[in-house]
């Protein structure tokens, strides 16, 4: 460490996180050890709710050996000349690194794993998230060294803000010359003095931090676990049925046990046997056209991903389900961080409408119900306050929850399967013509997503995909031609929510573009005019 030059620290927040509170730690911990220290801070409303960096510069001699000398700070950071950046979102540190604030020979890096989605990756219809694989490689590429945990779950688990894990890891870096008492007196408050209930959680993701930190070989192999996390290797959630497992091969068991448990939770294990009949079939249709298996089963594994997700659809009582888990009562409270002797009040809002009721109804019900509510003026809804702490809330989520039974008796079940069928054959005659075109027409799974009029604006682009690039006749009617094109749809469905894009890209490879669907109009009741009064 350079004595004649200040120790550089460059600290990256959120909105709300406590970067303000860090600094004022860090300062005051310095001034308390005898070492003269300057922060600065500069707030943006950049990417999410606001990020707000922080400037720190500790000058590395005590004051008592500079001979009544005072050293000159620095205002702003320097790109290429800080010795440490710490932030608590991953995207956040590699937009930093990007600005050229990191270099890879002097500059050591701790950031969260953790990920706050940005607007932009929010707002994309398909997935938008970046790689966390290669914001990873990016941290490790400019740096010098680099820690890297989840900030967030070690906040979580001790009761504090993620400012005061940040503390740790700054502490158990040694970066500063100072002694970790020094730390952790700024989070007390004073020398000896008990803690308070805030402080001594504080204390708490301290410590976790530190330790972490403060493990470097530790730190190595949690790199390289979330490297191989993000590159799609997972643990099985529940052991799958031996009698499921020998029926697929062993690259997609993984994929395999997340869907099979998740339509299972979904509805019983008829309809997990009905998952795993359909993904046989697709199976066979790539074993068919790949018999070396040289692409790895993928067209399969799509399937067992989105074929999942499509059986396991959002109705009322999947919502009421969920609402009503003690999962999640014992994940509210923790969010709100409430004592074994607190009382915690949940409310719901729900406002289903005529559809939602319509869905559980047989088909010729359903679709008066549906006429009914489309002759409406305004469409039908009833606004429900439901407190799912109470007694009378909970059983009535219960209850709506014990009408599993019911959904395959209802229409959308049935109107689902029938639109998972067409979908699910397109895939096989896909693959069995072409692995490609199958290939590509799996990955249309992707189109369905969503609830109300997002779904339902989905699963008809993809049934208009089908019908008009798999199978009608085109231009260029070769199973290469298809796939291209259903790429290229596919693509521009996922970046164009208004579905101009999809137009454009139907109507350059032959097809048709969606029909215009007319919206019922629904007209505003008004009174009557008054009547019309005049002067004689």
């Amino acid at each position: 460490m350079n004595r004649t030059q200040p120790t550089t620290l460059l600290i990256c927040a959120l909105g709300g996180e406590g970067g303000g509170v860090l600094t004022e730690w860090l300062v005051d911990a310095a001034r308390h050890a005898g070492y003269a220290a300057q922060s600065t801070s500069i707030p943006g409303v950049a990417q999410r709710t606001g990020a707000t960096t922080y400037y720190v510069e500790v000058f590395p001699v005590p004051l008592a050996e500079l001979g009544g000398r005072r050293p000159v700070f620095s205002l702003s950071p320097v790109p290429g000349a800080l010795d440490a950046i710490v932030s608590s979102e991953l995207l956040e540190t590699t937009r930093q690194i990007g600005n050229g604030m990191s270099a890879p020979e002097r500059t050591l890096v701790i950031t969260s794993s953790a990920r706050t989605l940005t607007t932009a990756e929010r707002m994309q219809p398909g997935d938008g998230r970046a790689d966390a694989g290669r914001l990873l490689e990016v941290v490790k590429a400019f740096s010098r060294e680099h820690h890297v945990f989840d900030m967030g779950a070690a906040a979580r688990e001790a009761g504090t803000v993620v400012s005061a894990v940040m503390l740790g890891a700054i502490a158990g870096s040694a970066l500063f010359p100072f002694p970790r008492a020094a730390f952790e007196r700024a989070v007390r408050g004073g020398e000896g003095d008990k803690p308070s209930k805030m402080a001594a959680a504080s204390l708490r993701g301290f410590d976790a931090a530190f330790d972490a930190v403060n493990a470097p070989r530790e730190q190595a192999a949690m790199v390289t676990r979330l490297l191989d996390s993000a590159s799609g290797e997972r643990a099985l959630p529940t052991p799958l049925p031996p009698s499921v497992a020998a029926r697929f091969p062993a690259p997609m068991h993984d994929l395999l046990a997340l869907g099979h448990a998740r339509v299972l939770d979904y509805q019983d294990a008829a309809y997990a046997a009905l998952y795993v009949e359909r993904l046989a079939q697709v199976l066979a249709a790539e074993r068919a056209a790949d018999p070396a298996a040289a692409h790895g089963y993928s067209t399969t594994r799509e399937m067992a991903r989105w074929l999942a997700l499509w059986m396991a659809f959002d109705d009322i009582v999947r919502v009421a389900e969920l609402k009503s888990r003690a999962s999640r009562a014992l994940r509210v409270r923790g969010e709100v961080k409430a004592g074994d002797d607190d009382i915690v009040k949940v409310y719901d809002h729900f406002k289903p409408g005529a559809p939602e009721f319509a869905a559980l109804l047989p088909a010729p019900l359903a679709h008066r119900v549906t006429a009914w509510d489309r002759r409406r003026s305004t469409p039908w809804a009833m606004p429900l306050k439901v407190g799912s702490h109470s007694v009378i809330g909970m059983a009535s989520l219960r209850l709506l929850a014990s009408l599993r039974w019911l959904r395959k008796r209802g229409s959308r079940f049935a109107e689902e399967q029938a639109l998972i069928v067409r979908w699910l054959d397109a895939v096989v005659a896909g693959t069995r013509a072409d692995w490609r075109l199958g290939h590509e027409v799996a990955l249309c799974g992707r189109l369905i997503k969503g609830y109300g009029s997002t779904n339902e604006r989905g699963k008809a682009n993809l049934l208009h995909v089908i019908d008009h690039l798999a199978t009608a006749p085109l231009p260029d009617g070769s199973p290469a031609a298809r796939a291209t094109a259903i790429a290229a749809a596919r693509e521009a469905a996922l970046a164009d929510e208004a579905g101009n894009a999809l137009d454009a890209a139907l109507v350059r490879h032959g097809a048709p573009p969606r029909p215009v669907v007319a919206q019922p109009i629904r007209w505003m009741k008004r009174k009557p005019p008054a009547a019309a009064s005049h002067r004689t």
